[in-house]
């Protein structure tokens, strides 16, 4: 039975491969055109694409023409070629402005950024194109069903550049005195986290690593800075319990605050 099935799916295949050449050899871009549907609808994105690609050249001025940039960079995305796939969909809105597909197609192109978004210890151009591509949207059309998902992602997206701040912040703050004043460094990283991304998911965190710095850069500090530096740690500490009352970093700050108001005592 097995075997039987092994041939078939093989005569099958060896059919499937045939038709394709016949049509891509076809003069006829209207059977082009179905057959690129039909592979579309199927799932076979690659085939899809050729065809979509070599009618795109003969519907080009006609209505036709929308139909077949849509179905490009939809079978783009089918391939998980996202950057592709973004471009189709920015030829779209340029080309078509007042489209059918054109709410459509300007999410997409924020959502083709999303998805090539990479790790947020690497470098975060898409990222940020992401983020101006939703925000375009958003202020184009604030009455699209896809408004709730776009400001979902706008989150994620802000969230993992705030992430690569936290991440260098506590890069900075783990180098300490190593060639400079690391902490200072690592303080003004936080703070303009918080200025740029004030509600990202990591604000305790960079609250607690302001509070760390300063409090580490007090007690390393010459005697001429060290009352001042310290009595700015006692303000620090404040700043972080008004917000996280019940932060998880609270006894850690708190043993700061103590050590603090000790040394500025003595």
């Amino acid at each position: 039975m097995k075997k039987y099935l092994s041939i078939l799916l093989a005569v099958t295949l060896l059919v499937s491969c045939s038709e394709y050449q016949n049509v891509l050899k076809s003069n006829d871009p209207e059977l082009k055109y179905n057959k690129a549907v039909e592979y579309f609808e199927k799932n076979d994105f690659m085939r899809a694409t050729t065809l979509f690609d070599e009618v795109s050249r003969y519907y080009r001025g006609t209505e036709r023409s929308e139909l077949v940039l849509n179905y490009l960079a939809r079978s783009y995305m089918g391939q998980k070629d996202y950057f592709t796939a973004s471009e189709y969909y920015k030829t779209y809105v340029k080309t078509y402005p007042k489209g059918k597909f054109i709410i459509e197609a300007r999410y997409m192109i924020g959502y083709c950024y999303y998805l090539d978004s990479p790790d947020a210890r690497l470098d975060q151009t898409t990222t940020h194109n992401a983020i101006k591509a939703f925000q375009e949207f958003l202020d184009l059309h604030p009455e699209s069903e896809r408004v709730p998902q776009a400001n979902k992602l706008l989150d994620e997206l802000t969230n993992k550049l705030a992430y690569k701040e936290l991440l260098t912040a506590k890069l900075y703050y783990n180098l300490g005195n190593y060639l400079g004043n690391n902490y200072l460094s690592a303080v003004i990283v936080a703070q303009n986290a918080l200025l740029n991304y004030p509600s990202n998911a990591y604000r305790e965190e960079f609250s607690f690593i302001i509070l760390q710095s300063k409090y580490q850069q007090a007690v390393q500090s010459f005697e001429d800075k060290k009352m001042e530096r310290f009595r700015d740690t006692i303000d620090e500490y404040y700043n972080y319990t008004n917000e996280f009352p019940e932060g998880k970093y609270r006894k850690d700050a708190d043993k700061i605050l103590a050590d603090s108001k000790r040394t500025v005592k003595d």
